[in-house]
């Protein structure tokens, strides 16, 4: 009777503490919306994504865990155009921005109002 009442316990405890680690494991994270601000973007995320940069070739590319709708748009950096887009991958979230000439970028993130804001400034190479 010991080992029946201590396995009932055993299989009570970890059913109770799988729905409690349910309960509070965080959702996914999703991209709210995008603004273009002066010289970059701002990214509005519902939380904090983990995220990669890279420069490649003078083109350079976010890589998130997120997710999104397919987006595109233009961006004026000085005189001159370039073109971002966003969309999903097999690894999760791309961003990348092409131009006609070397592009670097920094980026920066924080919280406001409950929303993880990504702020990307992008200069010419």
């Amino acid at each position: 009777m010991w080992p029946r009442f201590l396995g009932s316990l055993a299989i009570f405890g970890l059913l109770v503490g799988m729905m409690i680690g349910r309960l509070t494991a965080p959702g996914p994270i999703h991209l709210e919306r995008v603004e273009e601000v002066p010289g970059g973007l701002a990214l509005w995320f519902n939380d904090e994504p983990r995220q990669h940069a890279e420069h490649m070739d003078g083109a350079l590319a976010f890589l998130f865990d997120a997710s999104a709708e397919p987006q595109q748009g233009h961006l004026q950096l000085g005189d001159k155009a370039l073109n971002w887009r966003l969309q999903m991958s097999r690894n999760g979230l791309l961003l990348h921005f092409v131009a006609t000439r070397p592009l670097h970028g920094e980026w920066s993130g924080a919280e406001v109002d409950g929303k993880w804001r990504l702020q990307i400034s992008l200069r010419e190479g």
